[in-house]
């Protein structure tokens, strides 16, 4: 794997790790763990991880290698497409023992990626940092080898928008009531909550079409070729047939809803059935 690679986590992997440094043992100074996911055309994307329990001291570093093994095998059987792809740790650099571990992570896969993440928020943010492990010397003498950054960015898929949205949600409201509790809107609130964001945009288009028009902004050529890229890519048909497509997904939507309520009642009344059985 060349230099130019470059590496994309998912948002789950960042509750993950934030997740295992709270659970930490006390004496703990840091965390570490396993990154899966997947390397396509020099892009690594981190779809999963777990935590490696650990003790690092000043001299030795010990790890439980039979239990990331079985972890691995848990997660394989889930997921057959991940797999491993680097290691994580929570702090702001590179430590002393990382060269280390990411020999181990070495056997386990090619180039690794090391991972960091500054869960103490010493910068005020938490920093996340990606690297590669370069060899470095002179050839044909002693060689060595440095940890070397690599672009790193956060990647989502659909539903986990809707997740860090809720999360958002959650995070602004709890300064203003911390007893406050958010709930995830229902599938139809999120169609309304979506069909509102949409006009929203589309006012904002049509405010920037007639701007140009009447040359109170310049015209940029880059914003009509996505203009008319957004026109073409809708479908041809009449008001009637785009209301009748409209009220047909909202139909199948609501026949969703609706099993899944009875599902949900049917399962809390087996429940209590069951409870009373008991005392019975």
């Amino acid at each position: 794997m060349a230099l130019n690679v470059s590496v994309k986590v998912h948002p789950v992997v960042l509750f993950q790790i934030v997740d295992a440094y709270e659970r930490r043992n006390v004496d703990a100074n840091r965390v570490i763990g396993t990154l899966l996911g997947i390397v396509d055309k020099g892009v690594v994307e981190v779809t999963n991880s777990f935590c490696l329990p650990h003790i690092e001291d000043s001299e030795k570093v010990l790890a439980e290698l039979r239990y990331a093994a079985d972890m691995l095998s848990m997660l394989t059987k889930i997921n057959k497409q991940e797999k491993i792809v680097g290691w994580w740790a929570t702090g702001h650099e590179v430590t002393i023992h990382s060269n280390i571990i990411h020999e181990y992570y070495s056997l386990e896969c090619q180039d690794p990626v090391h991972l960091t993440l500054d869960t103490t928020l010493q910068d005020g943010h938490m920093g996340m940092k990606a690297y590669m492990n370069v060899p470095v010397g002179v050839p044909k003498r002693k060689v060595g080898s440095m940890f070397t950054r690599i672009p790193v960015e956060v990647t989502c898929y659909q539903p986990e928008i809707v997740g860090i949205r809720l999360s958002q949600k959650t995070a602004s409201s709890f300064k203003r009531s911390p007893e406050l509790t958010i709930e995830p809107a229902s599938d139809l609130g999120q169609v309304g909550e979506a069909c509102s964001k949409m006009n929203k945009l589309i006012d904002k288009i049509l405010a920037y079409v007639e701007d140009v028009l009447t040359e109170k902004v310049p015209a940029n050529d880059t914003v009509g070729r996505a203009l008319l890229n957004m026109v073409h890519s809708v479908p041809q048909m009449t008001p009637e047939q785009f209301e009748d497509m409209f009220n047909s997904s909202i139909k199948d939507l609501l026949m969703v809803i609706t099993l899944a309520q009875l599902t949900r009642t049917q399962l809390q009344l087996n429940e209590k059935l069951t409870l009373l059985s008991a005392l019975n």
